[in-house]
C-alpha cells in the first residue's frame, strides 16, 4: 500500500486535515475537486502553491478536509496542512517553503 502523509493546516479560524499519496496530482476538497469546491482562481492558486514552489505539483494526490471560517481561510489552510506534508516527505524542501511563508 501507498505512503500517506498527514497533516493538520491552520488558518483563522479554519483547520485542514491534509493526506498526500503518490499520484497524479489530483486535489479533492471535502469530496470534492479542488474548482468545485473553491469559487475563484486565486483560492485554487492559495492551494496549489506550495506544490508548485516545490515542483512536485503532479506527484501527490491531496485530500482535505476543511472546516471552520470562510473560503479563504479554508484555502490558506489547505495551503499549511500542504506545505507540512511535503515537510516531512522532504526536509530539504522545508528551508524553501519557510522562506516563502507557507509554514507560519
Amino acid at each position: 500500500m501507498a505512503e500517506v502523509f498527514s497533516a493538520v493546516g491552520r488558518r483563522k479560524t479554519s483547520v485542514a486535515r491534509v493526506r498526500l499519496t503518490a499520484g497524479a496530482g489530483e486535489i479533492i476538497v471535502n469530496k470534492k475537486g479542488v474548482a468545485d469546491f473553491f469559487s475563484r482562481d486565486t483560492l485554487r492558486s492559495i492551494v496549489k502553491q506550495p506544490l508548485e514552489l516545490t515542483s512536485t505539483a503532479g506527484k501527490y494526490n491531496v485530500t482535505a478536509n476543511v472546516d471552520g471560517g470562510g473560503e479563504s481561510g479554508q484555502a490558506g489552510a489547505g495551503r499549511h496542512g500542504i506545505a507540512r506534508c511535503l515537510a516531512l516527505i522532504d526536509e530539504s524542501i522545508s528551508g524553501v517553503l519557510k522562506k516563502a511563508s507557507l509554514m507560519t
